[in-house]
């Protein structure tokens, strides 16, 4: 599936919130910008939408702010325990920053994922 990559000013927003919470990984999901806290994904950028992980309560918190969404990539297809965040949180650094705060707090909850070696493939034939 072909996304369109988030805006500059949209990335820099993401950075400069993130500067804050300088535990957190940045990698890419989606060809995206996204930041993990012990291999856990808790906040990204799809297309030009902020989404973050959130735990149940304050997932359902949350999606009675209006502006704030289920955060699916594909139509149909929801990630669980994850949200779009509204325009105006995003737009509102202190705003932003404690629904970045929940997330980041919520991921820190989270067991650590463990990277797992690579599986060596033997090309499908039987010796």
């Amino acid at each position: 599936m072909q996304w369109t990559k988030p805006s500059p000013e949209l990335v820099e927003k993401f950075d400069r919130a993130l500067s804050a919470y300088p535990l957190a990984e940045r990698r890419q999901m989606f060809g995206m910008p996204a930041a993990f806290l012990n291999g856990n994904m808790f906040a990204g950028l799809h297309e030009e939408r902020m989404v973050l992980r959130l735990a149940a309560d304050r997932l359902r918190e949350a999606l009675g702010t209006g502006g704030a969404a289920p955060f699916e990539p594909m139509p149909g297809r929801p990630m669980r325990e994850y949200a779009v965040v509204p325009p105006s949180v995003v737009a509102d650094p202190d705003e932003l920053d404690r629904w970045l705060k929940m997330s980041f707090e919520y991921a820190a909850s989270l067991e650590p994922k463990t990277k797992k070696p690579p599986t060596r493939r033997t090309g499908g034939r039987s010796r």
